[in-house]
């Protein structure tokens, strides 16, 4: 039994495959500046965020989101938490504050001048969190924090920045100051800050379990009063977040009574709901229903709202939309809606699959051609890496580990790369061998 239990932790063992801390944080720190070249991607990717947003294509928002480079200060705030880093943590939160700052300066002159200032699905989204997105923001950060920390980085980070979705909040906040809508500005913000700060919190526990070392100062006392101010920042950073996470638990589990509720009272009764909105940060809390034929009279509507408590929908009122041209309205809003958020849900299932299929190499089926063709080879493995350029950017090659009776020549290495990259459709190459590692071609 022991054993079994030490091969599973051994299994889920994140200290295998993990890069030199010193490196991971230089890496970090390289990637928390904006100035000169990423606060101008920011920019651009602000404004193409921005024009997605105002032309309602799910597409366009995602290519701005794989550009940004939000995650930068995020990521290193949460590093400097967890190694009580002082200075890193006020760097972080200053690149992150100059970020913020340049797209709702960007998103909101183009909102301005931009002349379509309707308020498309894909902003109306962006305007009310729900518990979904924590988790998605929580989870989203754990993986790219792992990603951060291993020696082969492979390729999430984009999938994180689809997933955790900070810039089009940020852009939707630039709308609501375009256009004087404070609705929009308030509510996308909370949903840019929470992004934000399950990113950081997901960071931060990443970075406390891989046990990366406390900062030491000089001072012994200066050392305390920085565990001092790291602790009080992380309190005040998890507190405000149990208490959102519990309200939109509280939210997910008002909207599971008001289904129970129309299917029981309505749907098991013969009566078709068509339209069907909530507003519960009101108090009291409005749910509001229409019905394709059903017309209610003031005593059926009185019954109604009475037996709301017995279905745990307490402090609320109940509202029936019977003007048709209104319910009319409502209804065309509420099916857009939907299109719009079934639309993006493919687009992000086809760029996954794409993502997937990019970093996919089939090793087996390889290394039998290579066996034809190169008869020395015994063993292959292929997968993308990602390198860090002198520059801000990053490219991805293909790496390919060989293992052979006898080390090939120059002549013979060079035949193996022409033909990879003629069977990989790929520009890049590069080779190495087992078991000295050390690189023979490029």
């Amino acid at each position: 039994m022991k054993s079994i239990i030490r091969k599973f932790f051994d299994y889920i063992n994140l200290a295998k495959g993990e890069d030199d801390k010193s490196k991971v944080l230089d890496n970090v720190k390289v990637n928390i500046s904006f100035r000169g070249a990423n606060l101008w991607i920011l920019a651009c990717a602000i404004a193409v965020a921005s024009i997605g947003l105002n032309v309602n294509s799910a597409a366009v928002i995602i290519g701005a989101m794989l550009i940004s480079p939000l995650m930068g200060p995020i990521v290193g705030a949460g590093f400097g938490l967890g190694t009580y880093d002082f200075e890193l943590l006020k760097r972080s939160l200053k690149n992150l504050l100059i970020a913020t700052i340049a797209g709702l300066v960007v998103s909101t002159i183009y909102f301005y001048i931009s002349p379509f200032k309707e308020a498309q699905p894909e902003l109306l989204s962006r305007t009310s969190p729900n518990i979904y997105d924590i988790l998605i923001a929580f989870f989203g950060g754990l993986v790219g924090v792992i990603a951060i920390t291993r020696v082969e980085k492979g390729n999430p980070i984009p999938g994180v920045a689809i997933a955790t979705a900070l810039m089009p909040p940020l852009c939707t906040a630039g709308y609501g100051l375009a256009t004087g809508g404070y609705k929009f500005f308030f509510g996308a913000m909370y949903l840019y800050s929470i992004n934000c700060v399950f990113i950081c919190i997901s960071t931060f526990l990443i970075v406390k379990y891989l046990k990366y070392p406390i900062k030491k100062q000089l001072d012994e006392k200066l050392q305390k009063k920085v565990k001092y101010y790291i602790s009080t920042v992380i309190t005040i950073v998890l507190l405000p977040s149990i208490y959102f996470a519990y309200q939109l638990f509280e939210e997910k589990k008002y909207q599971q009574q008001i289904d129970i509720f129309t299917e029981k009272e309505f749907n098991e009764k013969g009566i078709t709901v068509v339209y069907k909105k909530t507003q519960f940060n009101k108090s009291p809390k409005i749910l509001e229903l229409g019905f394709l034929s059903k017309r209610f009279s003031d005593a059926e509507i009185k019954a109604l709202n009475q037996s709301l408590p017995d279905y745990e929908l307490n402090n609320t009122k109940l509202v029936i939309k019977q003007d048709t041209t209104d319910l009319k309205s409502d209804i065309l809003n509420e099916i857009n809606f939907n299109k719009s958020a079934l639309s993006q849900k493919d687009v992000t299932i086809l760029n996954l699959k794409k993502q997937i299929a990019f970093n996919h190499f089939d090793n087996n089926e390889l290394l039998a051609e290579m066996k034809i063709l190169f008869p020395d080879i015994q063993n292959i493995s292929i997968s993308n890496h990602t390198f860090n350029e002198k520059t801000d950017s990053t490219k991805t090659v293909p790496v390919l580990i060989y293992k052979s009776k006898n080390k090939f020549e120059k002549q013979e290495l060079d035949k193996i790369v022409q033909w990879l990259k003629q069977r990989l459709t790929k520009k890049e190459i590069e080779v190495y061998r087992q078991p000295n590692i050390s690189k023979d071609s490029k």
